[in-house]
């Protein structure tokens, strides 16, 4: 046993010695020591403009064509194609009522998802009825579309609302007609070995520059997932849809 001690107070000691007496902390990860030289570089890219995504961005839609995005025919339409029906005219699409909901072809894991959508000028309607769409993250929720613009409606049910769980902190609604922006950030899930919820996955919503959601614990396990745009039978208009893939910190360094 004495023995046994002795051996570890050296090995102990050895482990001291090689440790540079002016070495500085390791960063979280305990690989890189900070103010380290030799950790790799983040990625140089180029920021977005008003109208165009950042460099290392999925475009899905630029204005020219719905190439991205699919059909989901209601269950009523004889027609079970799925090719989109919506409007695509002046940089814009446009949900051509009853004519289907619109699914992305790609999925994606741990994603920043831009959005920029406008509620027709005119108004028609009011609560629920009232400019409806939503952006439908399978597995995860959905984050409602609305005018509301001098519009009561319930608050789980408002634009930025993750509809019928939680309500907006705040409403930043611009007037009817008037682009508008969503930043969504879903965190997925970490699993273990067998599949079990290691840390749960989380969303954070954005809604023309302001937080309305940050860091929300979702029931989501899937690690990849596509999202949709809702025909709800209301002419809601998008714009520059982008979805940029998130890493972990030193993964995509160069």
């Amino acid at each position: 046993m004495k023995i046994c001690f002795i051996t570890l107070v050296l090995s102990a000691a050895a482990v001291l010695a090689a440790e540079p007496t002016n070495a500085k902390p390791l960063t979280p990860g305990g690989v890189y020591r900070q103010g380290d030289m030799q950790r790799p570089r983040p990625t140089v890219i180029t920021p977005p403009s008003s109208s165009t995504a950042p460099s290392d961005a999925v475009v899905l839609f630029d204005g020219k064509d719905l190439s991205h995005f699919k059909r989901q025919p209601r269950r009523d339409d004889a027609d079970t194609s799925d090719t989109p029906k919506w409007k695509i005219e002046n940089g814009y699409m446009e949900v051509v009522p009853k004519s289907g909901t619109l699914d992305t072809r790609d999925q994606f894991g741990s994603c920043q998802i831009h959005i920029e959508w406008a509620t027709p000028a005119e108004v028609a309607g009011n609560s629920q009825g009232r400019g409806n769409s939503g952006v439908l993250i399978h597995g995860w929720g959905e984050v409602q579309v609305l005018d509301s613009h001098e519009n009561d409606t319930y608050p789980d049910g408002q634009a930025a609302a993750i509809y019928h769980r939680y309500p907006p902190l705040v409403n930043a609604s611009r007037k009817p007609g008037e682009w508008q922006t969503y930043d969504i950030i879903c965190d997925c899930a970490k699993l273990d070995a067998k599949g079990k919820v290691v840390v749960p996955a989380r969303l954070t919503v954005m809604h023309n520059g302001v937080v309305m959601h940050h860091a929300v614990m979702i029931e989501a396990t899937t690690q990849k997932f596509g999202f949709a745009l809702q025909d709800h039978h209301n002419p809601v208009r998008y714009r520059n849809i982008w979805v940029r893939p998130l890493h972990r910190y030193d993964e995509n360094a160069k």
